[in-house]
């Protein structure tokens, strides 16, 4: 997909192609492709160097582990994912090395998924963040331990057919995705005062 109608500002090719489908191809990602999603997570920025994102991950290949995962998503979310080949899990982990809280923790595991979810729109590959499942299941199935939150479900392959899904998910599929204009988004220094660099001149 290619979002160049919603982007008065110049972005990226890889930002502005990156997108969220529910439509998967069941062909297999390649393992190569699979370390480099992990290498580019890895090379996410974080406080202190803390690096306190887990993944978890399974393949169709491994049945036993993908349906470990697959049974924590949500009815719906199953639907969506249940051909995409891979299924991962994010999990931050809440402190640092010497048991001191890590206040970012979350955000910097945000980051590293943004790195992951980029890295695979430059390998062809589509990813689909979801915050749709059990997390208290995913805990206990998962053996996550005291310490560590999971975040997020993310399923990753290459684009499928939306016509082989239901009326209903092809529904939710917009074509472009929509964004608030940045005057929205974006103050000055003061809560809700535009700021100063949209302004015309």
């Amino acid at each position: 997909m290619d979002n160049q109608t919603d982007n008065p500002y110049p972005i990226h090719d890889l930002l502005r192609q990156r997108w969220s489908p529910r439509a998967f191809d069941d062909r297999p990602i390649e393992p190569e492709k699979l370390r480099s999603l992990f290498e580019a997570a890895r090379w996410a920025p974080s406080l202190d160097n803390g690096q306190p994102w887990r993944f978890l991950v399974a393949t169709k290949d491994e049945t036993a582990e993908y349906e470990r995962l697959f049974n924590c998503l949500v009815t719906g979310n199953q639907k969506s994912a249940y051909r995409a080949p891979v299924l991962m899990l994010s999990v931050a982990h809440l402190q640092f090395e010497d048991g001191s809280p890590n206040a970012h923790a979350l955000h910097d595991t945000g980051m590293a998924v943004e790195n992951l979810v980029v890295q695979a729109t430059a390998l062809g590959l589509v990813a689909r963040q979801m915050a749709g499942f059990r997390i208290d299941q995913a805990r206990e199935d998962c053996r996550i331990p005291d310490g560590y939150e999971p975040v997020v479900m993310i399923a990753v392959g290459y684009p499928g057919d939306p016509a082989l899904q239901s009326d209903r998910l092809r529904a939710q599929e917009p074509p472009l995705p929509v964004r608030k204009p940045l005057t929205e988004l974006v103050y000055s220094a003061t809560w809700e005062l535009p700021s100063s660099i949209f302004r015309q001149g």
